[in-house]
Formats: C-alpha cells, structure tokens, sequence
C-alpha cells in the first residue's frame, strides 16, 4: 500500500540562513497540501568568497538546526552550480528525493521548472530590506548588529565557525587604507 506524499523543492544560496529564510519556510510548513520539503543548498561548491563566505556543509548545518523543531519533514542537501541552463532541472532531480511543487521567486529557475512541467508557486517577500544576505554578511563586516536577523541557532553555528572573522580575512586586501 502506498501513500501519496506531496514533496516540495525550496532552492537558495542561505548565505547566511536568516530570518527571511525561516518565514517563507514557516509559510510551506503551513501549507495544506505539501508533506515534505526539499531544501536545496544552491552553490553548493561555492565558499570563502565574500558573495558566498560558508561552505555548503555549513550552510547545511546552519539550516538542520533552525528547522529542528520543525513539524514537517525536510532534506538539507547541497546542489552545486552548472553551467548550462538546459540540464539544470534534471541536474536537481539527479541530487533531490521526488517533487512536485517549487517554491521560487527566481524568474529564470520559475521558467525552467515550469517547462518542465513542475507547478511553480511564487513565495511572499518578506521585509527583504532587512532579511537580505548581502546586508547580513555588511553588517557583520561593520561590526554592526547583525544577530537579529537570523535565528539564534544560525548565530551559534555562526560563531562556533568564526564566521565573522572569515568574512574579515576574506575581506581584507593588500592596499593601504
């Protein structure tokens, strides 16, 4: 006997995870129809660069932690990058247990899966002035309040891997001030 389980696909780069991050999957979680969540760790090969400062396992670390009490199922996985827009729903379906839904707000993943036959629904904004990674990783270069904008578990992975200190090594250059 089987059981029809609806499973659906969430991609981001979570550079860090933040809090933005957590309501859009509080928004799946709430959701009447999807059993499970697959949450793809996009530029997977990616780390040490100030666009993408945490590898993948650490990024998938930050993630299990947040979603821990979590009361539906989820998958952290890394998926790296390729380079060819063609194969690129197939290079996810290679790596991801079975989906039906993507959640996305990315207009090129939106049209790629929808071509390929996937239902694609658009996810709320969230305060995305504020819940932006590219600001997050700002603040923690200034040194500035940076903790309130992820959840408090992110902040414990965040330190126990002296991330700060990362994203200041990799900022620094050889020029004087």
């Amino acid at each position: 006997m089987s059981t029809n389980v609806c499973r659906a696909l969430f991609l981001g780069r979570f550079q860090p995870y933040h809090n933005g991050h957590q309501a859009l999957i509080d928004h799946i979680v709430q959701s009447d129809d999807v059993d499970e969540l697959v949450i793809a760790v996009g530029s997977a090969q990616w780390s040490h660069t100030l666009r993408d400062p945490f590898t993948a396992g650490e990024r998938i670390m930050m993630i299990t932690k947040a979603l821990a009490g979590t009361k539906m199922t989820t998958y952290v996985l890394p998926i790296e990058d390729i380079e060819r827009n063609s194969l690129y729903v197939a290079h996810i379906r290679s790596l991801t247990p079975p989906f039906e839904i993507v959640y996305s707000n990315n207009t090129l993943v939106q049209e790629l899966f929808s071509e390929a036959g996937f239902e694609v629904r658009p996810l709320p904004f969230v305060q995305r002035d504020r819940y932006e990674g590219t600001k997050i990783r700002e603040l923690m270069l200034q040194g500035e309040e940076w903790k309130k904008f992820v959840p408090t578990t992110v902040a414990a992975v965040l330190d126990e891997i002296d991330g700060i200190e990362r994203l200041r090594q990799i900022a620094k250059t050889d020029k004087q001030p």
